[in-house]
């Protein structure tokens, strides 16, 4: 149980900053309204939507699928998607076949794609 807390304040503020270093956003709050792009804002409201249905798995391949280009404001969206999936608590999680280990991990594997591995580790 407190390894998953550690866990969870860990990526909170990874985060937080990311979103500041990157994006010069500083909030307390990461949520979709943060995205300039409407259209971004749409798809992660469809990957959250996906995420509260239980389709975790399914909205996180969703999500790779539409980075593999390695667009920067693709790199923020994917920050808010593993934000909010890390605001779920462990029971949600683990009823859904997710951890918090693979939310820390998904992250990691996100920023090494847009090559900022060492911000990870840094925090990791």
């Amino acid at each position: 149980m407190f390894e998953q807390d550690y866990i969870m304040r860990m990526i909170k503020e990874m985060v937080r900053l990311l979103l500041k270093l990157l994006f010069n956003i500083n909030t307390d709050s990461p949520t979709a309204e943060l995205l300039e792009n409407e259209q971004k804002q749409r798809i992660l409201n469809n990957l959250t939507n996906m995420i509260d249905e239980g389709n975790i798995n399914k909205a996180e391949n969703e999500l790779y699928s539409i980075i593999e280009n390695g667009e920067k404001d693709d790199l923020e969206m994917v920050i808010l998607f593993y934000s909010y999936l890390n605001d779920k608590d462990d029971d949600f999680l683990s009823e859904h076949d997710f951890s918090r280990e693979e939310v820390k991990d998904g992250l990691k594997a996100v920023l090494s794609k847009y090559g900022l591995e060492s911000l990870s580790e840094l925090l990791f």
